[in-house]
């Protein structure tokens, strides 16, 4: 004879010890949305952080940029007796471009090639070229050509340049002060018939656009920097050391750098 045993009912306020599907829905939608939040937050970490990566390498660029110009218009030389070889030039046309002679630093980028014991190089004054070339996908690059004074530029020079920036969006040169109607106010616009000596001061305007590799970007960056010119263009009777003019035998001199020169 089997013995029935009667269960006991569940007491109020017992509860099963498993999740309803209900619970189990409401707990994958909230961590569903917790991981949604993590990987929001982390995109726009690495976001913030590739953006910032491209704002210092573009700063990184500028300074370059601007200290290579610096460089070079500290040690600028011209001879009026030679205009043919030192001769100024500036454009802010379609085709932007500084170019000028001087004697530049051992640490002046590319000074390896025109400076030193291989083949008795002794270049240091150069004529130095800063020009927009066209770049990648369709983009504009700063660059520096040099060729020593009394050369021609070689072809490793015009068909591989040194690269100053990429992504250039603007590059202008304005100059203060030289022979034109004595005007003191910044011109961008340089006549060479007027104007054959060396300004007193440039002010370079540099944007840099972003970096756009790999589908990263930044802001533009605009930069601009005055430089005083140190030098002046020698006259050509100092240069061929005619007496009798001024500053020859028995005149009144002039003045280079505040000092007289007779």
């Amino acid at each position: 004879m089997k013995v029935r045993t009667a269960q006991r009912p569940a007491e109020a306020g017992e509860r099963s010890a498993a999740f309803t599907l209900v619970e189990i829905m409401v707990a994958v939608m909230v961590f569903s949305m917790v991981i949604a939040s993590i990987y929001a937050t982390w995109a726009l970490v690495m976001r913030a952080t590739e953006v910032g990566k491209d704002a210092t390498g573009q700063a990184q660029r500028q300074r370059v940029v601007l200290r290579t110009i610096g460089d070079a218009l500290m040690g600028i030389e011209s001879f009026q007796a030679s205009q043919q070889y030192y001769w100024f030039k500036l454009d802010n046309g379609e085709a932007p471009m500084l170019s000028f002679v001087a004697r530049l630093p051992e640490t002046f980028p590319r000074s390896g090639k025109f400076v030193g014991a291989a083949n008795g190089k002794d270049a240091s004054s150069r004529r130095v070229t800063f020009s927009l070339a066209a770049g990648a996908d369709g983009e504009k690059d700063l660059v520096l050509r040099q060729n020593p004074v009394l050369t021609d530029m070689d072809d490793d020079e015009k068909q591989f340049p040194l690269v100053l920036a990429r992504n250039v969006k603007l590059f202008t040169v304005e100059w203060w002060g030289t022979n034109q109607m004595n005007q003191p106010e910044w011109s961008t616009e340089w006549d060479d018939t007027q104007t054959n000596s060396i300004p007193q001061m440039l002010r370079v305007h540099l944007v840099l656009g972003a970096n756009t590799v790999n589908g990263k970007s930044a802001p533009d960056f605009a930069a601009t920097r005055i430089y005083t010119v140190p030098s002046q263009m020698m006259p050509a009777f100092v240069q061929r050391g005619v007496g009798g003019g001024p500053g020859g035998m028995g005149g009144p001199g002039f003045q280079v750098g505040g000092r007289n020169i007779r």
